[in-house]
């Protein structure tokens, strides 16, 4: 888990609302960043959908879906 994400956890309930949501907009922007990187690793190194799916917590077509034409 990321500095930043732990940053985020520890600090729920405090802080401005809207400066808290700012920071939760860049915790997704960057976990998606680090999902797609990780899912073109795995494609690379030839796991298939549905094992990346399970890994995710999501179907086969689901991380096609998100994933699969990019």
């Amino acid at each position: 888990m990321s500095d930043q994400i732990r940053t985020a956890i520890d600090a729920v309930g405090g802080g401005e609302p809207l400066a808290e949501l700012r920071r939760i907009g860049e915790l997704r922007r960057e976990i998606a960043r680090l999902e797609e990187a990780q899912v073109r690793r795995a494609r690379l190194q030839g796991y298939a959908w549905v094992a990346i799916a399970s890994a995710l917590g999501v179907s086969k077509q689901a991380a096609h879906k998100k994933f699969g034409r990019r």
